[in-house]
C-alpha cells in the first residue's frame, strides 16, 4: 500500500471567506471520519486573497476511491457540498494526487538542495 495525498487549490470568493471557512471545518472532520487524515485548510493571509489550499491523505488510492463513493451518499458530506453550492464561496478548484518521497536522503552528495 502506498499513501496518497490529495492537494486542492481553491479559487474562492474573498467576500465569502467565512462561508469557505465553515466548508473547510466540515470537511476536516468528514475526511477523518471516512478513513483519511486531513492535514488542514490553508487560507489567504497576505498576498492573493482568493486562493486557499487543503491537503489530506489516504492509505491508498483504493481507500480514497472508497471515500469518494461514500461521500456521494453521506448526508453530512452532501450538506457540505450544498453549503458551497448555495453560498458560491468556491469559484473553482484544482485537484492533484501526490505521493511522499520514500526513503529520504541516503548520502545526498555535495550541492544537494532540500
Amino acid at each position: 500500500m502506498r499513501v496518497i495525498t490529495i492537494h486542492l487549490k481553491y479559487e474562492i470568493d474573498a467576500d465569502k471567506l467565512t462561508d469557505f471557512e465553515e466548508y473547510g471545518r466540515r470537511w476536516v472532520g468528514l475526511v477523518d471520519r471516512l478513513g483519511g487524515t486531513h492535514h488542514g485548510y490553508f487560507l489567504p493571509s497576505e498576498g492573493d486573497s482568493d486562493i486557499a489550499y487543503a491537503l489530506f491523505s489516504f492509505p491508498s488510492l483504493a481507500e480514497y476511491e472508497r471515500y469518494r463513493i461514500a461521500s456521494e451518499t453521506d448526508p453530512e458530506c452532501q450538506e457540505a457540498f450544498e453549503l458551497a453550492r448555495r453560498t458560491r464561496c468556491i469559484r473553482r478548484y484544482e485537484r492533484r494526487f501526490l505521493r511522499p518521497l520514500d526513503g529520504g536522503l541516503s548520502g545526498g552528495g555535495a550541492g544537494a538542495v532540500g
